[in-house]
């Protein structure tokens, strides 16, 4: 009788539907996990701390991981990202720029929804504003757009590296540590305007969700059958834009941790659009309270989560190339 079981069992956890549903009871498992475990004697206050990180974690899991899934789709390509792109050097810039032209008192000062609202609109709208541009109205080729797009990055980072080298030590701290990824210390006020962001984004796919999967053949093919492409594509870069935004406000740049979720996706529950994207966010989840709980638990806060996302990324990117498993 257990034979028989374990087949079908077996038979149906090969359905990506099942895996998707298996994906997110796991990653609801590890947050369980995350927030009840090891609780301190004066649990409210920490169980408290615990679902801010929580929150801010899948939020972030979300608007990456989402935003790489749909980068990819229209470039074609699996090791491109927005972070790869330059999207996050932006946030870089904005700050830097900020330190130096009005100091750091200002920056550190600034009510944190204001901050965040006005990093939101400088981020997506310089985004949005130049893809509109180079794609809508100079009607330029897609790929010509992402080696811009590569080139403006690498412009942004040099300039920052600039004016961070003619910042003073304190000022420079202050920027350094406004830069670097953390979730742990997510603003609670930012929280739900980011959630709220986040999902209408995603929701907004809901009706392009078959036009993204025809779109995942290539441009000539999706045309071909009937996809409006530079319609379907600005949609997507604005999504892209906006997640982008929201995230890297919350919790700060995150190069290569799309690179790895939107990969994992793939090879777990497949391509299409209606999959690809919850198992990237369950994905992405699992990574970061897991591994949070891990470092917390286990490692005694021995490094920062960010920093071994950046180095595992890393890795995964050199042997995605090696693999010649760029498309």
């Amino acid at each position: 009788m257990s034979a028989p079981i374990a087949t079908r069992a077996l038979a149906a956890f090969r359905s990506p539907t099942v895996r998707v549903a298996a994906l997110a009871a796991l990653a609801v498992g590890v947050g369980v996990l995350y927030l009840f475990t090891d609780l301190p004697g004066k649990w409210e206050y920490a169980l408290g701390l615990r679902w801010r990180t929580v929150a801010g974690m899948v939020i972030a899991a979300a608007a990456v991981g989402v935003a790489t899934v749909l980068f990819q789709t229209i470039t074609a390509n699996r090791i491109l990202t927005p972070g790869i792109m330059g999207f996050d050097a932006i946030f870089l810039a904005i700050q830097t720029l900020t330190a130096f032209a009005i100091g750091p008192a200002l920056l550190v000062s600034a009510p944190p929804f204001a901050s965040w609202i006005v990093e939101l609109v400088l981020m997506g709208g310089s985004i949005v504003l130049l893809y509109w541009w180079l794609f809508l109205r100079r009607r330029l080729d897609l790929h010509v757009i992402v080696l811009a797009g590569l080139v403006l990055g690498v412009l942004f980072r040099s300039v920052t590296a600039f004016l961070q080298r003619l910042l003073d030590p304190d000022t420079f701290a202050i920027v350094q540590n406004l830069t670097f990824a953390s979730f742990t210390s997510v603003d609670r006020e930012l929280l739900v305007p980011t959630a709220v962001l986040v999902a209408a984004a995603i929701a907004s796919l809901w009706p392009i969700r078959r036009a993204l999967d025809v779109l995942s053949l290539g441009e000539a093919s999706a045309i071909s059958l009937g996809v409006e492409h530079r319609r379907v594509v600005m949609h997507a870069i604005i999504a892209i834009a906006a997640m982008v935004a929201a995230s890297t406000a919350l919790v700060g740049p995150v190069t290569f941790f799309g690179l790895i979720v939107a990969n994992l996706a793939y090879g777990a529950v497949g391509h299409r659009h209606v999959r690809s994207i919850p198992g990237a966010i369950a994905i992405g989840t699992i990574a970061l309270v897991g591994g949070q709980l891990i470092l917390d638990r286990l490692l005694g806060f021995g490094t920062e989560l960010p920093v071994v996302i950046e180095f595992v990324g890393g890795l995964f990117f050199i042997i995605l190339v090696l693999t010649g498993r760029a498309r």
